[in-house]
This record gives structure tokens, sequence and C-alpha cells, in this order.
């Protein structure tokens, strides 16, 4: 039988991709590559190519045609797509395309100025960029939510974590809360008596840089889809044809640029692993960015962090900085498990991780409802830092509220779903060990193939097939279950 209306708008998804393609493109080399006197056209091409793929996507024709879809003889996995279909369509009706331009042009003209505002800790240049991001922030997430009904930030989360509720997170993180900083005291006191040697740099930037690639090679990385390059914050764009990852460099730290890469590359083989024969299709997408994270998360924190797969690294790190004490693979292991409470998100480890996502949390929150003003970010920051990890923040703008890249291109709503995809990976390496008791050793024997597998079949392949719950539940019996992250803490670190 034949299905006219939705043949019609799964053509019009993959011309979408297409399109997209090319904007990730623009977008990756505007971080990667772009001299600064480029920033002007290059927002000005992006707001024209936000505005073209606004237009697709609020044709009045796709109504009729969703609706006549709906009637039309489909299979299980057509109809997911037609779901998700749906959804980017009802999204992009509450938005008029004046709005997706004005935010495009303001959110390169902030990102582009932070570069260099961060590192000059220059807070007062930066406030009234972020300013005007925030004020169409507010204007999006006010549309939306009167589109759905629900609160200005549930609206902003929904574009990433479709269905989360502020209830939950309130939930899940409030959880955290009560039992997070007595474990980071006990984890403070345990690793203050044990032996660590510091490694001696400095470290070449070639010599880090060649560390990384062979770990993403170890990970399986397909370099002929995908590259490495170097971006002032760290990311992965493109499309799974053409992955774009990027990492940053300190000569006196490899660790940052290496768990970093391994992090990006959990993001690179979701989107490489994708199903292909679907491609350009919104249920061939990643289902959400907590499941995104979960990736990331699964390889830098669950695998990059295992003692079996230190164990691989560390000849590798002998081979790129030579040898030295700091490089047996038990002091390396040491080294990328230290708990210390710092400044920046993105060093921090595992533990004292979610501290800073439900700092942002309890920050973007009120600022997207209204409660609260850009100006009033950095006082309630130096205020929460203390609270939540012991750390005086007071006039260090760079290392504070400037140092992330999601406020200045207004991914408000995005952070919780870091903490939430540390929750399940957690989870889902709980499930391989139920499945595969001997799964750790093969990880020390230098079989990942069991957990590559175990990833593609119940996530990468599985994109947009089903929602986030039915999704956890097939991969691992249960819905999100904050205690496996917490037993997973316990367990590496007590």
């Amino acid at each position: 039988m034949t299905t006219p209306a939705y043949d019609s708008l799964a053509e019009t998804w993959t011309r979408l991709h297409r399109f997209g393609h090319l904007q990730a493109l623009a977008g990756w080399d505007r971080a990667a590559n772009m001299p600064p006197r480029g920033n002007e056209a290059r927002a000005e091409a992006l707001a024209e190519m936000a505005a073209l793929l606004h237009r697709m996507r609020t044709d009045p024709v796709l109504p009729e045609r969703i609706a006549r879809a709906e009637q039309e003889p489909l299979s299980e996995l057509q109809r997911a797509n037609l779901r998700e279909i749906r959804r980017e369509w009802r999204a992009s009706n509450a938005l008029p395309e004046s709005l997706v331009q004005r935010q495009q042009m303001a959110t390169s003209r902030c990102e582009h100025a932070w570069r260099s505002q961060r590192p000059a800790n220059d807070w007062a240049g930066f406030l009234p960029n972020l300013k005007e991001v925030l004020a169409l922030a507010r204007e999006e997430a006010t549309l939306l939510a009167e589109q759905t009904g629900r609160s200005r930030y549930e609206a902003l989360m929904d574009r990433y974590e479709p269905g989360l509720t502020t209830a939950q997170v309130d939930r899940v993180f409030g959880e955290v809360r009560q039992w997070l900083p007595g474990l980071i005291v006990k984890v403070l006191d345990r690793q203050a008596v044990e032996p660590v040697i510091a490694p001696l740099g400095p470290f070449p930037v070639a010599a880090q840089r060649a560390l990384c690639e062979q770990a993403m090679r170890l990970l399986g990385f397909d370099f002929e889809a995908g590259r490495l390059d170097v971006s002032a914050h760290p990311f992965c764009g493109g499309v799974p044809e053409d992955v774009r990852m990027t990492t940053r460099f300190r000569e006196d730290d490899f660790l940052g640029s290496l768990m970093g890469t391994i992090h990006e590359t959990g993001h690179g083989r979701y989107e490489q692993n994708l199903p292909r024969e679907l491609l350009g299709q919104p249920v061939a997408y990643a289902r959400s960015m907590a499941l995104h994270e979960s990736q990331s998360l699964s390889f830098e924190m669950q695998l990059g962090s295992h003692p079996g797969f230190v164990a691989r690294l560390a000849p590798l790190v002998r081979a790129a900085f030579g040898d030295q004490p700091a490089f047996d693979a038990h002091n390396l292991h040491r080294l990328m498990t230290r708990v210390k409470p710092g400044f920046i998100r993105v060093d921090a480890d595992e533990v004292t991780y979610p501290a800073h996502v439900i700092l942002r949390y309890e920050i973007e929150r009120p600022l997207i409802e209204g409660e609260i003003e850009a100006e009033d970010i950095p006082a309630l920051w130096d205020e929460k830092m203390m609270e939540l990890l012991g750390v005086d923040t007071h006039g260090n703008f760079g290392d504070g509220a400037m140092q992330d890249v999601h406020w200045p291109e207004s991914l408000f709503g995005y952070f919780p779903c870091y903490s939430l995809g540390a929750m399940y990976s957690a989870q889902w390496f709980a499930a391989m060990r139920r499945a595969m008791p001997d799964l750790d050793a093969c990880i020390a024997a230098g079989d990942l193939g069991a957990v590559f597998d175990w990833l593609r079949d119940n996530i990468w392949t599985q994109a947009s097939r089903w929602t986030t719950d039915e999704l956890a539940l097939r991969a691992s019996g249960e819905v999100l279950n904050p205690a496996h992250f917490r037993a997973h803490l316990a367990s590496r670190y007590l």
C-alpha cells in the first residue's frame, strides 16, 4: 500500500538534514578555523540558514500532510518517525522566523566576543551581549510554554530532553544534594593518605594531539567519517556522516585534553553508529542529550577511567611524553580519579561534577523564569560554589560564570542533561555487568568489543525509535534510577 503523505514528509526532512549538514559545518568552522574578522558575515550567513530551515519546518502544507500521514498504513518505525516529525513541527511553529534570526545573530556575537572576554576576565564587557541572548531566550521560552502548557524553563529543557519536568530534576538533584557533600568529604579523607606522583611536564601539544588520536582509535572512532580539531570549548558536532570533534590543549596538563577527547569520542561514536538506512529522518537522530551525554560519560568515566582501560593507555602516555614514574598504570589511574573541588566543570572529577551541574541549574532556571537577572549571576555563583564545593570564586569571572559556552550560545536547559547522562551511563554499565559477569575482566584484557556491541545494540542503533523511558526500560529493565550512579561512585572511590 502506498503512503504518499508520509513519503512527502520524509523527503522534506531529508532536505532539512542536508541543509543542516552545511549549517553544522559552518558552525564547526566558526569555532575551529574562522579568522576573527569573518564573524559578522558568518553570523549573517548562519542566520539566513536558520531562517531557511525554519521556513521549511513551518511550511503551511505540513499540517495537512501530517494529518493524512497519520491515516496511512505505516510501519511501527514510520509511526515513530512521524511522531518525531510532528514534535519538530510543533516546536518550530511556536517561534516566528524573526526570532530565530535574531537569536542566531545574538548568539554568534556573544559567543565570538566571549572567546576573548573570558581570558580577560571581562564580565562587564560580556554582560551586555549575555543580556541580549537572555532576553531572546525568555521570548522563546514564553512562546514554547504557551504552546505546551509547561513552565518556561521546562519548555527549553524539552528541546534537549523531551518530556523532562523540573519536578523530576528537582527530585533527582535534591537527592544528590543530600548525599554528595558527605561523599566528597569521605573520598577526600581517603585519598589524602594515598601517595600520588605528579607527572612532570611540559607536554608538547603535538604529542598530546597524537596521543588523543591514538585513544580515539583505541575506542573505535572512524577517522574516515570524522576528525579532531581545536576550539575554545571542546565539542562534538557535524553530522553522522562527517563528525567534527574538538578538544583544547595546555602544555602543563595532558590529562585535560586526553579525557576531554575520550569524552567527545563517546559522542562521536554514538553519531557514527546511528542507523544509516534512516539517515536524514528524525527517528534516526540521537534520542536526547541526556542519552548523548550518557555515551560521552560511558566513554570518559565508566570506561576511560576503568583501571583495565588505563592500563592500556599507560604505554601510549609513556611513548608520547617519555618514561617517568607518574606514568605507571596504577599511578596514572590514581591521577585520573583524583577528587578535588575546583573551578572548572569540564575538568571536574566525576564525584564533584554533579555539584557544578546543580549550581548551573539552580541559576539558569530562575534566570529564564524572570526571578533573577543576568546581573545577579556572579553573586549567586560565588555563594553556590562556596556552599556546594567550598571554592572561592569572588572576582574570578573567567573561571566562574563565563567558563562555559552554553549561555553565550543560549543553550539554557541543557546542563541537567550532563548529570542525568552520568546516571544513565552508570545504569548502562550495571546492566552490562548483569548480562556479562566477566565484563571487567574483558576490559582489563583489552577486549572492548562487548561494551561497544552492547551500546550499539541498545542505544546507538535505536536512535529516536523509542521515548527515553521506553529505551531505558528496553536496555536496562528500568527507567532512570540514580541509585546506580551513587553505587558506582561508592564502589570506585570508597
